[in-house]
């Protein structure tokens, strides 16, 4: 029998074991400066901090514990957004995991969660977009900075990321009751064929569903369009096993021209998790 953090650390190697994912690092594929192997020991190295969450940590002192073991590996940012939406769902297991626990968990969450949360932007370099003009002070990018005023406005991290919904998919399943999270471990129950290719099906499915915010962050919402769209015909056709060289092709052009749907993939991590700790799915 795992434990909460042992499926979180397994999501984590499952999600970039699954291949085709268009535009993401897999077993088949590189991007520049990060490797498959980056993701491998990013998954490794959060184990502390998905244990502490697993134990009853702090949703912040956890997170910024699994980012700074994360990131004790030569790619940077591997994981970072997987890891803020599989820590609350770590912390959540231990109650019974369900939509309406987990947004007691994040509701709940203070402003220390949050000032962990600033302090883990000390530990790697993640790619966020230009905050508001009355939200520079409260900048990411600024670390532990930025606690200070983090403290004076007392913002707990549930009500940082509920400022971020808005071009931010993973603040969005914070605040959504982890909707997305939890429709896709429903998806992979039910989809067929190897675990890896089920990843890869659902990732499609997701990636059609929605435009992914880190493309709209780095490339625009045109670029972000553009691979929904493209993603939807092969999702329509169950492409993954039906069509794989489309799919194949579809991957290596995003990587090509440098289009990362990183987001989609932390979704699937998170829908990863939660089929693995109802047993609805076992590798």
């Amino acid at each position: 029998m795992r434990t909460p953090a042992q499926n979180a650390q397994l999501s984590l190697l499952l999600e970039v074991a699954g291949t085709p994912k268009p535009g993401n690092v897999d077993r088949h594929r590189d991007l520049k400066g990060l490797r498959f192997e980056h993701f491998l020991a990013g998954a490794v190295g959060a184990q502390r901090g998905l244990e502490l969450a697993a134990e009853g940590g702090g949703v912040g002192a956890s997170f910024e514990r699994a980012v700074c073991g994360m990131a004790a590996q030569g790619g940077g940012n591997t994981q970072f957004g997987a890891l803020l939406l599989l820590v609350p769902l770590v912390r959540t297991a231990r109650e019974g995991l369900t939509p309406s626990r987990t947004e007691r968990i994040v509701e709940s969450t203070t402003v220390d969660d949050a000032a962990s949360f600033y302090r883990a932007f000390d530990h790697v370099d993640v790619f966020v977009s230009d905050p508001p003009s009355d939200l520079e002070a409260l900048d990411v990018r600024r670390g532990s900075d930025a606690v200070a005023t983090l403290r004076a406005r007392e913002l707990t991290l549930y009500d940082v990321l509920e400022q971020s919904v808005p071009g931010d998919d993973v603040a969005r399943e914070w605040v959504r009751g982890f909707e997305r999270s939890f429709a896709a471990a429903d998806q992979l129950a039910t989809a067929d064929g190897p675990l890896t290719h089920r990843v890869a099906t659902v990732f499609l499915s997701l990636l059609a569903d929605r435009p992914d915010t880190l493309v709209t962050k780095r490339h625009g919402e045109a670029a972000a369009a553009e691979i929904t769209d493209r993603a939807r015909g092969l999702a329509d056709r169950n492409a993954v096993e039906t069509d794989l060289e489309a799919v194949e092709t579809f991957a290596d052009d995003l990587v090509e021209r440098g289009l990362n749907p990183g987001t989609t993939a932390d979704i699937t991590a998170a829908g990863l998790f939660i089929a693995l700790e109802r047993e609805a799915i076992e590798p």
